[in-house]
């Protein structure tokens, strides 16, 4: 990232085109063969990594990773998404393919490099649509209904292989060549290929340079030179030592069952991800269907409120937004309703905070961009007397209703009105007893189960966790000047859907009662009425607090109110085995949850993580433990 580039931005690629072929400025280097590209991705990469026959062999429930040092036109992964499709492995395996890129093409640049080759269009459409902005960090594609999953860094390769998880079956060593790019090439790069390399793994290269052939043979691979492609007389293949079939991977956890307590867009995106990969799941809650409790809400906001500093917590907010936004438009459905959102900058506070905000970071247009209030007022059909910052790409959801299409697969058994009261190991399983129903029994249980989480979890009630209670408001359409985005600020408020918008949510520390409050819509009100007073329509009826209908959901947040996904450890950080938690999402579930669903499945399938190290960390359990006390944690107690 240059000085001239701020965070999260980065710098994309300068592209200078020579006879269709396109060239690097900055390396001076093309990006592939003027032979034939795709013939040489085939002919270096597929047929030297011998993956037509190893994809072959890839068993039920399980994955093949690839690893790629540049992504440049996303050519290779293109060759490889179609060897793999050519070999049929089923719906339940999954090819991984991970990658880094420091200068990504921009998406008209990637269009125009991809158009070369016609019998990838199809590939290469769904790889466009769900190109994502250039900012920094990983971005995480799920394609071809979860049979392909991309994990794309932008940003340098040896920051890339430092925060990202995976251990490679393949390796791709692309990139521009060693005398125009040595940074690649350097024996911190190879040390770090080695580290993420499975015992068997096999690598390949368009470079014949000996001194990439001695870093690598010092690396442990046994490497040999074999003819290049067209102009390129030889190229480098290489494996460490191993069984061939060592590379099949299969999942740890295909055939195992695995129980989710809680049915909430959490849990029931957990089920349905793990599902896909080919595990058996039940999926276990009191309510008699799934999206009842805080997700069953007629309509929530998919939104994330970016920090002024982009440090972790920002990070993970716009991963979690990014990757939501393009989950929900692939899978959403007829539940997802991209209207754009504005997230006012209703008083001078949040005007001041907006700007700073502005002043030291540079989003894409794609992601977020500032509007004064006449912008906004034409982006939301209403007028407003605030500007603010316009997502495009967000918008609202059904999420009761999303719920229980996603929990409807085969893989998922359905276990509702079961109220569990206990969790305990025996054995090497856990038992989920519930009162006066039989014991559901699995090898591994995920916790999912909102504000009520804290009570299942089997230690000692050492977590810091807080229950905020929430109520929405459903207003009559008739009663206002209908926002055609959804504006949020304080609270928010939808655009009306079947005859009602909904307002809110209210925040209640101390009130725990789940019946509706007229004192709540009254807030809610008197929010809305602030926050965007050209809502509530002057001449209609006014609206009465004690006659509206609502909603009371309970939010369950953590002591730094940042979410917790992972292995559930103790206070001294010993994981309790098969367990893991997923919880404190607070009111930004719909925009978290579709992340953290991928990277749990990702762990407990032992596939390539999506969130890099330093997400990963900010969400682990060990840091919601209070201060450690005399008294022990006890399992079961």
């Amino acid at each position: 990232m240059t000085a001239e580039t701020r965070a999260p931005s980065i710098e994309t690629a300068v592209i200078k085109w020579h006879d269709g072929v396109p060239c690097s400025t900055r390396f001076d280097d093309i990006y592939f063969s003027r032979d034939d590209g795709l013939e040489e991705s085939r002919h270096v990469f597929i047929r030297h990594n011998q993956l037509a026959e190893r994809f072959a062999r890839v068993s039920a429930g399980g994955s093949f990773v690839i690893a790629e040092t540049g992504f440049g036109t996303g050519l290779n992964f293109l060759a490889a998404w179609q060897a793999w499709e050519a070999e049929n492995p089923g719906d339940d395996r999954c090819l991984h393919f991970v990658s880094a890129e420091r200068f990504p093409l921009d998406r008209e640049d990637l269009s125009q490099a991809l158009s070369l080759w016609p019998e990838l269009g199809d590939y290469a459409a769904r790889l466009l649509e769900h190109y994502p902005p250039p900012v920094h960090g990983a971005h995480r594609l799920v394609l071809a209904g979860g049979r392909i999953r991309l994990t794309l860094f932008f940003g340098d390769v040896l920051e890339a292989w430092r925060e990202l998880d995976f251990h490679a079956d393949a390796w791709f060593l692309d990139g521009f060549a060693p005398a125009k790019n040595p940074g690649m090439w350097e024996e911190a790069a190879i040390t770090a290929l080695r580290r993420h390399s499975k015992p068997g793994t096999t690598l390949a290269t368009f470079t014949a340079v000996g001194e990439v052939r001695r870093l690598l043979t010092n690396a442990g691979f046994n490497m040999r030179k074999l003819p290049g492609f067209g102009r390129k007389l030889e190229m480098l293949a290489g494996q460490l030592p191993a069984e061939p079939e060592v590379s099949c991977t299969k999942s740890p956890i295909a055939s195992r069952p695995i129980a989710i307590i809680g049915a909430g867009v959490a849990g029931s995106l957990l089920a349905r991800n793990l599902a896909e990969r080919g595990c058996d799941v039940t999926l276990i809650d009191k309510a008699p269907e799934a999206g009842t409790a805080a997700s069953g809400n007629y309509q929530g906001a998919l939104y994330v409120k970016l920090g002024v500093e982009f440090n972790d917590q920002a990070k993970l907010g716009l991963s979690s937004l990014l990757f939501s936004q393009r989950y929900y438009a692939q899978s959403g459905g007829e539940y997802w309703h991209p209207t754009g959102l504005i997230q006012l900058a209703y008083n001078d506070s949040e005007a001041n905070r907006q700007s700073r905000f502005t002043a030291r970071n540079d989003y894409p247009p794609a992601v977020l961009s500032a509007v004064n209030a006449s912008e906004a007022s034409r982006l939301a059909g209403i007028p407003l007397q605030s500007g603010g910052l316009w997502f495009p790409h967000s918008g609202w959801l059904e999420p009761g209703m999303l719920c229980r299409s996603l929990t409807n697969h085969p893989r998922i058994q359905r276990c509702f009105g079961f109220d569990v009261h206990r969790l305990t190991p025996c054995n090497g399983k856990w038992h989920v007893a519930g009162t006066g129903e039989q014991d559901v029994v699995a090898d591994r249980v995920v916790i999912c189960a909102g504000h009520l989480s804290p009570k299942l979890i089997p230690l000692r009630n050492e977590f810091r966790f807080r229950t905020i209670r929430g109520q929405v408001s459903h207003l009559p359409e008739s009663s206002l000047n209908k926002p055609a985005v959804v504006l949020c600020g304080p609270g928010y408020i939808n655009p009306a859907h079947q005859g009602i918008a909904l307002a809110g949510a209210s925040f209640d520390l101390h009130d725990h009662s789940p019946a509706l409050s007229t004192e709540s819509h009254r807030e809610n009100l008197s929010m809305l009425a602030s926050m965007v007073p050209e809502a509530l329509n002057v001449k209609a009826e006014p609206i009465d607090p004690a006659m509206l209908e609502g909603k009371v959901g309970f939010r369950c947040t953590t002591h730094d109110y940042q979410p917790v996904a992972g292995p559930l450890s103790d206070s001294a950080g010993r994981i309790l085995e098969g367990i893991d938690l997923f919880t404190g999402l607070g009111s930004k579930g719909l925009s978290y949850a579709p992340l953290l669903a991928e990277y749990l499945a990702d762990r407990i399938s032992g596939q390539p993580q999506c969130l890099p190290a330093s997400l990963a960390r900010r969400v682990a359990t060990l840091r919601c433990h209070r201060p450690k006390t005399s008294q022990s944690e006890t399992i079961g107690a």
